[in-house]
């Protein structure tokens, strides 16, 4: 009788999932984003969901929880009700912190969520303080061998994309430089323009307007292809390092055991969403590509994330309490 009354509980179960999948979305939306407000990220994902929310007829709110490397966000939403209604903004972060950290983490990152897509790239660049007598990626790296010890890199906090991103390089360059970790973008690039440091690795977003107006010199982006709005600054790897790339990226995921139709629908919004002109443009100027995926692809790169980080993460010998 047991059995019986719980194989009509797990089909009872069964049932009301798949009607509610396919009345989808039928109330409020709620996105946990792991940053606070007004950073590129939330901007990003604020103008992602404000057009899904036209096109669904139904609210999007977003609820911002920054805090321990993304784990406070990202556990509200593991926890959650598998059924759409409860996102969480995943990033490279996520792939970061599942290696970061001595203690184990209250979830796990890649069986507790579904990744349902990207929703965009955000490239990082080598910057140069314009005294440094280096002009290409393959002048710093011959100045650091020149000066082992002397060139300083600033980053953002240790464990962070860009501290990261730096570590790779210099490991990969087989150069000794101090990588200095700073608070936040603002002090890095002003570490940066008045030479407290010599070099620094950055997203693109904040440090664009500085580019442009030549308060110091971008000499490489770290990314595969070339930024669109810096079309005459090459890739570190087509500089010198080919294996080299390292990029900042967000998406969109759920927990697991959301259904697939449910899925499916977020990523069809996401995708219109970041088809638009409009968005697009935004998002450039913004220093962010636009670009969807499948939920299989945005599983794999966050896969493929967490095995690359945490190999940085193990060299450098940056693990957190």
């Amino acid at each position: 009788m047991k059995r019986l009354q719980f194989a009509l509980a797990v089909f009872s179960l069964a049932v009301s999932v798949s009607a509610s999948a396919q009345n989808f979305p039928n109330k409020l939306i709620k996105i946990v984003v792991p940053f606070g407000a007004g950073g590129v990220a939330d901007l990003t994902v604020r103008m992602v969901a404000q057009e899904m929310a036209q096109s669904m007829k139904q609210p999007i709110i977003i609820e911002n929880r920054p805090g321990a490397g993304g784990i406070v966000a990202a556990n509200s939403v593991a926890s959650a009700t598998p059924d759409g209604y409860t996102l969480l903004l995943m990033s490279n972060g996520t792939a970061v912190s599942a290696n970061l950290f001595k203690l184990k983490l209250p979830y796990d990152t890649l069986a507790d969520f579904v990744p349902i897509s990207t929703l965009g790239y955000f490239d990082l660049a080598i910057l140069v303080n314009k005294n440094l007598p280096v002009k290409t990626v393959a002048e710093l790296i011959g100045y650091a061998k020149a000066n082992p010890g002397k060139l300083s890199i600033g980053t953002i906090n240790r464990g962070s994309t860009q501290n990261l991103a730096a570590e790779l390089f210099t490991s990969m360059a087989g150069i000794d430089a101090l990588i200095v970790p700073y608070k936040g973008s603002p002090e890095v690039l002003t570490a940066t323009t008045t030479g407290e440091v010599n070099a620094s690795v950055e997203i693109l977003s904040p440090a664009l307007p500085q580019i442009k107006a030549g308060g110091f010199n971008a000499i490489a982006v770290t990314s595969a292809k070339r930024f669109v709005g810096l079309p005459n600054v090459p890739t570190v790897a087509e500089s010198g390092l080919p294996n080299y790339q390292a990029t900042s990226w967000n998406a969109l995921a759920a927990p697991a055991g959301t259904p697939r139709p449910v899925i499916d629908r977020i990523n069809k919004e996401v995708k219109a969403a970041l088809a638009k002109p409009e968005i697009k443009a935004r998002l450039l100027a913004l220093g962010i590509v636009a670009q969807g995926g499948t939920p299989e692809s945005t599983k794999q790169l966050l896969a493929a994330d967490i095995a690359k980080w945490g190999d940085v993460i193990t060299k450098a010998k940056i693990l957190q309490q």
